[in-house]
């Protein structure tokens, strides 16, 4: 399976140049895998540069996560970390990322000087 870089996704997501969505779309739809590092990636720049609510990159990593043509890494791990996003409205999705690719890994505690991150279970703060 062919992968995808941050840039394709959030193409497929803002659709603000016409001609890079139509390349995203027929490139996706032979089937696309995307890592967490992309998937972390992009959730950053649809907050920092698009101004997407929390919310709306939960709306987002769902609908990957249930999508026919995009296949994420560990979609478990995704899965997890989506939860506590919704949960912690505080914490940017990253975060959660980091904590439960640590958790899969056997990997606890995460040490962070990170407070909100802190109050998680499986964190140390520092």
């Amino acid at each position: 399976m062919r992968a995808v870089d941050t840039n394709v996704l959030v193409r497929l997501v803002t659709r603000d140049d016409e001609k890079q969505l139509a390349v995203a779309q027929e490139f996706e739809a032979k089937g696309v895998w995307a890592s967490l590092l992309v998937l972390a990636e992009t959730t950053w720049v649809l907050t920092d540069s698009y101004d997407f609510t929390h919310a709306e990159v939960a709306a987002v990593i769902e609908m990957w996560l249930n999508h026919r043509y995009i296949n994420l890494q560990d979609p478990d791990v995704v899965e997890a970390a989506l939860e506590e996003y919704r949960r912690r409205p505080s914490l940017g999705f990253s975060d959660c990322l980091v904590l439960e690719i640590a958790k899969k890994a056997g990997h606890v505690p995460l040490g962070t000087f990170d407070k909100a991150l802190a109050r998680l279970d499986g964190t140390e703060r520092l």
